[in-house]
């Protein structure tokens, strides 16, 4: 917060329009207005509002939808913006007028009391990326499940011969052997056909969708984040997940305290007399909640650490739910520490590969500055990839792929 400002702003985002409300710091309302959801409206908000040096704070609503664009063009320009968070319906005071400048207004006053104070995610890097994938993955997914959904319903109702000669198949096999074309004997039998036909090339298609996906979500994770992967039990699409609800500047929430907070993993006190225990979170980010928990669960299947965990605390009257829910939050931690820091312990796979690649490379006589002529990147980045310090695990395997090279006779580039 600019401590040297004369004024607060608040803004209430729409899809095609926002709400201005510009105050003084004694709560007087300076300036109003509705300006267009384009960059020319985001330009004539920000002059509206002044210079930033004189600007204490801007709240937004709604930073991670219709004010992602406003927020973002705004910290550009050097505005210390924060989320001001919608209050509930039974919230608002009796009698306030519940209109856009009103709603301004109160997300100006918020923001200069303090009330609204969160950071909103930065957008545009490697979690954007990510979000923009799992969104299309998951409309891969629905539509491959109504799809395999509705052929299985036109199955069941179909004449006895066909509903015998399908009925049985598992999913992938009855849509392979539906995807080739049948002779039928009347128009009836024609339309069931076709139909389960185009039902199975929809079901075959969205699969492929969603596998060059999460392939991609893939390589932007070991490219960004390695050791969020890397975690035990947490896969491409658990670790996206957290990825996209940390954003681009995970370092903007506080501690891992409040990362679980963020993800509902954060225990609520549900204690009565002599009872003292802790029940589900129904807060926070449902999509990171449900990434945790899917670790969680593998955990308590695979891993005999855990599995001796869970039998300990059984022994001690605890359900299987509240087990979960204690490895949910430890997960939590973890996961916090792989996302603010990708080059620790949590990434311990990757600096052995990289310390392993140095180790290559002086056996085979290199040197740094020819390794970084034959991969076209400064001599620094090798330095700094080889010690574990940059994460970049395609540089690593193209570092790999030419010592390699070197130890089979071959040559790439002309060391001076």
């Amino acid at each position: 917060m600019n401590e040297r400002g004369t004024v607060a702003a608040g803004i209430d985002t729409h899809k095609d329009t926002h709400a201005l409300c510009v105050i003084d710091l004694v709560g007087r309302v300076v300036a109003t207005g509705s300006y267009a959801a384009d960059g020319e409206g985001y330009d004539r908000i920000a002059a509206a509002i002044g210079d930033p040096r004189d600007c204490v704070v801007v709240g937004v609503e709604g930073t991670g939808s219709y004010g992602a664009g406003i927020s973002r063009r705004l910290a550009e320009l050097g505005y210390d913006v924060v989320e001001a968070v919608r209050p509930k319906r039974e919230r608002r005071m009796a009698g306030r007028d519940k209109n856009d400048p009103a709603d301004a207004e109160r997300a100006a006053r918020d923001a200069l009391a303090g009330k609204a104070s969160g950071t909103p995610k930065a957008g545009g890097g490697w979690a954007e990326a990510l979000r923009f994938r799992m969104v299309a993955r998951d409309a891969a997914v629905s539509e491959s499940t109504r799809a395999a959904n509705s052929a299985h319903a036109l199955i069941v109702t179909a004449p006895a011969p066909i509903r015998g000669e399908l009925g049985g198949m598992k999913t992938p096999a009855l849509m392979k052997a539906l995807s080739r074309r049948r002779r039928a004997r009347d128009v009836v039998e024609s339309s069931l056909w076709e139909s389960l036909r185009s039902l199975s090339l929809s079901w075959i298609g969205a699969k492929k969708a969603a596998a060059a996906h999460e392939e991609a979500m893939r390589e932007i994770l070991l490219a960004n984040a390695p050791a969020l992967p890397g975690i035990h039990c947490c896969g491409t699409i658990s670790a996206a997940r957290l990825a996209v609800t940390a954003g681009d500047n995970p370092e903007r929430v506080s501690g891992e305290s409040a990362f679980a907070s963020l993800c509902g993993a954060s225990p609520v006190e549900a204690s009565s007399g002599k009872a003292k225990r802790h029940r589900l979170n129904r807060g926070g980010d449902r999509q990171a909640n449900r990434a945790l928990h899917t670790i969680a669960r593998q955990r308590m299947r695979r891993d005999s650490r855990t599995k001796l965990y869970v039998d300990k605390r059984t022994k001690e009257g605890k359900s299987r739910r509240e087990i979960e829910r204690i490895l949910v939050r430890y997960i939590a931690r973890e996961v916090y520490g792989a996302l603010v820091r990708p080059t620790d312990a949590a990434c311990e796979p990757y600096r052995a590969s990289a310390r392993a690649a140095k180790s290559e490379r002086l056996r085979a006589g290199a040197t740094q500055a020819q390794a970084s002529r034959a991969l076209g990147v400064a001599s620094a980045r090798i330095s700094e990839m080889e010690r574990g310090r940059l994460v970049d695990a395609p540089l690593l395997q193209r570092h790999r792929s030419w010592l390699e090279s070197l130890s089979a006779g071959e040559r790439w580039g002309n060391p001076e």
